[in-house]
């Protein structure tokens, strides 16, 4: 009888109880901040992390997790006497640590050479909670009794669609991780003239710019309903990193142009926010499938 587990990593910002409820192992990054060595989710909540990062003097950086830690988590999954693990990590090309994962099996090999361990290693093609939800679900799917390569092959086809906008209110960590240019941060900050930036399949791109903060959720929104042929239809979630204002304000502009409530409103961690500052909101949506294979024709 299978024994199947599932892990992934605190970029995923699945909720503690949600975690639970599935089963769902979570590895957190460590988070370096003015020299203090930060592990997601067991220090500081979101909330105090954003107040230290507006606080702090530099700009935080992520570490990725290690060969080392996923080959010990590997080996646990082996003495306790699971079948299979499904690993599914940070975006690919947003880090080392796909990579990492993907040593870590051959140290597996080397370390526990008898083991039996199937290991289903996906990657999200995005962040957060953008990929946590379906997690989720398919951890349910799991405990209803679904097939386990079934889905999984749900899991990687959505993934191949979702697309996020992105509107952040402070530049100074986009500047730092390239999502702009340093120019375009000072200029941005001294005309009060912001980015809206689209997150797909890894790759950020500044797809508009706006005059002041109350054109930025409308300009998301009116981004997302060039990208999908019917937003009536469409399952949608927001994400916000501190700013309950700024969130309300795009739920209820979502709710009056899309025709409906989100699916789920969300709050974005520290690995996420590391890279996009602690002011910003984002909306997440199914676009068009991003890879040739998927337009494949089917064949008679």
């Amino acid at each position: 009888m299978s024994k199947i587990a599932i892990l992934t990593d605190s970029s995923c910002d699945i909720p503690q109880e949600l975690a639970e409820k599935y089963g769902i192992d979570i590895m957190g990054f460590h988070i370096l901040l003015d020299d203090e060595d930060i592990v997601e989710r067991e220090k500081y909540t979101p909330e105090e992390f954003y107040d230290k990062m507006r606080a702090a003097k530099g700009i935080p950086s992520t570490a990725a997790i290690t060969p080392i830690q996923f080959c010990e988590k590997y080996c646990q999954y082996v003495d306790e006497g699971y079948t299979d693990v499904i690993h599914v990590p940070i975006n690919r090309s947003g880090s080392s640590t796909y990579n990492n994962a993907v040593m870590a099996q051959g140290m597996l090999r080397e370390e526990r050479p008898e083991h039996h361990l199937n290991i289903h290693l996906l990657d999200p093609h995005t962040y957060s909670m953008v990929f946590g939800w379906y997690l989720c679900e398919m951890a349910r799917k799991l405990q209803n009794g679904a097939e386990l390569r079934h889905v999984i092959s749900e899991f990687e086809t959505q993934m191949n669609k979702m697309e996020v906008i992105l509107g952040p209110y402070s530049l100074k960590q986009m500047k730092k991780s390239g999502r702009i240019s340093a120019a375009a941060a000072v200029m941005g900050e001294l005309m009060g003239i912001r980015p809206i930036i689209s997150l797909n399949d890894g790759i950020s791109k500044v797809e508009a710019k706006v005059r002041g903060d109350n054109n930025v959720p409308p300009a998301m929104v009116k981004w997302v309903k060039s990208r999908v042929d019917d937003v009536k239809k469409m399952p949608y979630m927001v994400a916000y990193t501190s700013s309950t204002a700024k969130r309300d304000e795009l739920v209820k502009l979502c709710k009056k142009e899309f025709g409906h409530a989100p699916l789920l409103v969300f709050q974005l961690g520290g690995v996420v926010s590391a890279n996009t500052g602690p002011d910003g909101i984002a909306i997440v949506y199914p676009g068009h499938p991003r890879h040739l294979e998927a337009y494949a024709p089917q064949l008679p």
